[in-house]
C-alpha cells in the first residue's frame, strides 16, 4: 500500500513591510516541528481524519475541511490534465491553531497539496502547485494571495511577483537573525482583520511602503542586514490591526527596550514577532512574551529561524 506524508511549516505573512508580497517560513531553534502534516494512503474510498493539538476546533463537518476541498479541487485539475486519480484516504495533524496569524489554514493547504501531488507521481510543477494553493487559500481568506502558502511551501522568505509564472522569488536570508515569535491564544480571523483596514491608502502612505520594500529587498541583497532591518515597519495593517490584540503596545516597548531589531505583527495576528540579533535576545524577548502577552493555555512562544527548506515529504 502506497503510503507518504508532508509536513508544512508555519510562516509569518506580511513580515511587517511587505502587505500580501512578503512572507517567511518558520522553524522553531529546539527541534519543534511547527507546522501542519497530512499523511496520505491508498483507499477503496475517499476519507480525511483530523488529529492533533488544535483539531477540536476545526468543522465537525469532513466535506467543509479545507483539506477535503483540496482533494476534490486536485482531482478537477487532474481531470482537466486527463490524468487519472484514485481515491486516497488523509489524516491531517492540525498542530497550528486557527486564527493565529501563523499561516493555519496555508499549512493545512499546502501539505495536502503537496502530498497528494508526490503521491500521484508529481503531475504539476511548482507554480501550477502554487497557484492551486492560492486559490484554495483565498477561499478562506477572501482574497487570493501567497504570502503565507509560498514560503510554507518553498521556505525561506519569499517575494510575491504578481505573475503567474513564477508566482515567487526567493530572498537572501540573515542566519545571524533570530525570531522570537509569541502566539497569544485567542483567534483573529483573517477576513475580520482585513474588514477593519482601509479600503485605500494615502499618496504619503503608498510611497512609504514601495520606499521601504524597495529598500529592503536591495539591502538583503546587498548584505546589508541593519538597513534591512530598520525599514521593517508596517504603515499599511498594523496601526489598525493592533487595536485586535491586547498587550501588543507593551510587547513592542519591551522588545524595542531589550535591543530587538524590529517587532510586528505575523500575518493578521494575533501571533507577534520580534526580530533579534542573537538567540539569546530573541529567547529574552520570548519570555517576557510568554509571562505577559499570552491570553490562555492555548497560546506559545518560540524562538525560530527562517528555514531554508519548506515542505518535506517522507515516506
Amino acid at each position: 500500500m502506497k503510503a507518504l506524508k508532508a509536513f508544512a511549516p508555519a510562516s509569518i505573512g506580511n513580515v511587517s513591510l511587505g502587505f500580501d508580497v512578503l512572507g517567511a517560513a518558520l522553524a522553531p531553534v529546539d527541534g519543534t516541528k511547527l507546522g501542519d502534516e497530512v499523511e496520505i494512503t491508498s483507499a477503496e474510498s475517499f476519507s480525511l481524519e483530523t488529529v492533533g493539538r488544535f483539531a477540536h476546533k476545526l468543522p465537525g463537518d469532513t466535506d467543509s475541511n479545507i483539506v477535503t476541498k483540496c482533494y476534490h479541487y486536485f482531482c478537477e485539475q487532474m481531470e482537466k490534465a486527463g490524468k487519472p486519480t484514485s481515491p486516497v484516504a488523509l489524516t491531517l495533524h492540525k498542530n497550528l491553531p486557527i486564527g493565529s496569524g501563523l499561516g493555519s489554514s496555508a499549512s493545512s493547504i499546502v501539505a495536502a497539496f503537496a502530498a497528494l501531488n508526490a503521491y500521484f507521481d508529481t503531475p504539476f510543477d511548482q507554480d501550477t502547485l502554487l497557484i492551486m494553493m492560492g486559490e484554495l487559500e483565498g477561499q478562506i481568506s477572501g482574497s487570493v494571495h501567497y504570502d503565507n502558502v509560498a514560503p510554507c511551501y518553498l521556505g525561506g522568505m519569499t517575494l510575491m511577483t504578481g505573475s503567474e509564472a513564477p508566482v515567487t522569488l526567493s530572498l537572501p536570508l540573515n542566519d545571524d537573525w533570530y525570531y522570537a515569535i509569541c502566539y497569544s491564544g485567542i483567534s483573529v480571523s483573517t477576513a475580520a482583520a482585513r474588514d477593519i483596514l482601509p479600503k485605500q491608502v494615502d499618496m504619503a502612505t503608498a510611497l512609504t511602503f514601495g520606499r521601504q520594500l524597495g529598500v529592503f529587498v536591495h539591502a538583503l541583497h546587498a548584505g546589508n542586514f541593519d538597513l534591512a532591518a530598520s525599514v521593517m515597519k508596517d504603515v499599511i495593517a498594523e496601526p489598525y490591526r493592533k487595536s485586535l490584540l491586547p498587550g501588543f503596545d507593551e510587547a513592542r516597548a519591551f522588545s524595542e527596550e531589550t535591543g530587538a531589531l524590529a517587532f510586528g505583527i505575523s500575518g493578521s495576528g494575533p501571533t507577534v514577532f520580534a526580530v533579534c540579533s542573537s538567540k539569546a535576545q530573541a529567547e529574552k524577548v520570548a519570555a517576557y512574551l510568554t509571562e505577559n502577552y499570552i491570553q490562555n493555555e492555548d497560546g506559545f512562544s518560540h524562538v525560530c529561524q527562517i528555514p531554508s527548506q519548506g515542505t518535506l515529504i517522507s515516506e
